[in-house]
C-alpha cells in the first residue's frame, strides 16, 4: 500500500478506537432515493435506487474504503453470496466516498464482478442514510441495509467488524421473502 494511502487513513484509525455506536435509519423509514455512478466488473454506469427496487429488494451496503483490509474481506463475502441474493431476488450494491477509477479495480478485483459498488464523493448518500463514520473525515460507517421494492427499510446493521453483514442481511432478507418480519 502506497504511504499517501497509509497516511489518509491514519486519522480513520485514531478515530476507530473512540467510537460510539453508529446510527441507522431505522425498521420501516423509507429508504431515501439515490443516482450516482457505480461500477461493476470494471465498467461504470448509473445505479438508481429507485430503478433497482422495481426489479425487488436491495441490499445496500456502506463500507469506509476500498482496498482496506475490512473492506476487502466484505467485498470477498458478498461476492460469495450474491448468486443467493440473486436467488431471492434481490440486488447487492456497496458504497464508499472513493472515486469511480478505484472503484472500477475495487469491483474486478475485490467485488469479482459479482455485484456493484457506487461513488458518494459529496458523501450524500452516507449522509441520507445515517452511515457517516466520523464526521468531517469522510468515511462511511460499516453499515448494512436490506431494501424491499415499497422502498422501505426492514433491516440495518452496522459493525466494524466486516464478517455479520452478509449472513445477517441474508436472514432478514429470507424472512422477509418468507412473510416474517426480519
Amino acid at each position: 500500500m502506497p504511504l499517501s494511502r497509509l497516511l489518509r487513513l491514519l486519522p480513520l484509525c485514531a478515530a476507530l478506537t473512540a467510537l460510539p455506536a453508529a446510527a441507522a435509519l431505522v425498521n420501516g423509514a423509507i429508504a431515501p432515493d439515490f443516482t450516482t455512478t457505480a461500477a461493476k466488473g470494471g465498467d461504470s454506469f448509473r445505479f438508481s435506487l429507485y430503478e433497482a427496487l422495481k426489479q425487488g429488494p436491495v441490499i445496500l451496503y456502506f463500507y469506509p474504503a476500498a482496498f482496506t483490509s475490512g473492506c476487502t474481506v466484505e467485498a470477498h463475502l458478498f461476492a460469495e453470496a450474491t448468486d443467493r441474493f440473486k436467488a431471492l431476488g434481490a440486488t447487492v450494491i456497496g458504497v464508499s466516498n472513493d472515486n469511480i477509477d478505484t472503484l472500477k479495480r475495487f469491483s474486478v478485483s475485490e467485488c469479482r464482478s459479482k455485484f456493484a459498488v457506487a461513488a458518494d464523493g459529496d458523501k450524500a448518500i452516507m449522509k441520507a442514510y445515517d452511515a457517516v463514520m466520523v464526521p468531517g473525515l469522510g468515511y462511511a460507517s460499516r453499515t448494512s441495509y436490506v431494501i424491499t421494492p415499497d422502498h422501505k427499510v426492514i433491516y440495518s446493521w452496522t459493525a466494524l467488524d466486516p464478517n455479520q453483514h452478509v449472513e445477517n442481511t441474508m436472514k432478514a432478507l429470507e424472512a422477509w421473502k418468507a412473510g416474517k418480519q426480519p
